[in-house]
């Protein structure tokens, strides 16, 4: 059986706003800078997807490890591939930008927004599953546990 925190208080208004506002400013500017960039669509496809991966990544991950310390099961292999995957998320997008032929307040914007999403998606999926939890809601598994 899962152990639960010891105590789990319920986030702040103020803090579930900011989250969900750092999520949307994030990706918003990234995908604004990746809409008006003069790029071929390969490339823009390129830092499309890798921050859809990013931010599939960071939320897996932060997942693995709150079930971690709630003593939910999750296999090592599983958690060993999110952070393969935030990692190399993280190393693509450096490399594409150090590749890129953008200025560097380009680089650096798009790798501002980035990592401004990828944090704030950890907040906002933190913010999601604590709500939950203590509101009662059962939290649904999403099959990356074991033995729950």
């Amino acid at each position: 059986m899962p152990r639960q925190p010891k105590t789990l208080q319920r986030p702040t208004g103020a803090f579930i706003g900011a989250s969900w506002a750092a999520l949307f400013v994030g990706a918003a500017t990234y995908l604004f800078g990746l809409w008006n960039a003069n790029m071929a669509l390969n490339e823009k496809g390129y830092y499309f997807t890798l921050l859809m991966y990013g931010l599939f990544s960071a939320v897996s991950l932060q997942k693995s490890v709150r079930d971690r310390l709630e003593g939910i099961p999750v296999t090592g292999i599983y958690f060993s591939l999110c952070w393969f995957s935030l990692g190399l998320s993280v190393a693509l997008l450096a490399i594409g930008l150090w590749n890129a032929t953008l200025s560097a307040s380009e680089k650096g914007f798009y790798a501002m927004g980035f990592l401004m999403s990828l944090f704030a998606a950890v907040a906002v999926q933190k913010n999601v599953r604590d709500v939950a939890l203590l509101a009662g809601v059962a939290v649904e598994d999403g099959g990356d546990t074991v033995g729950s």
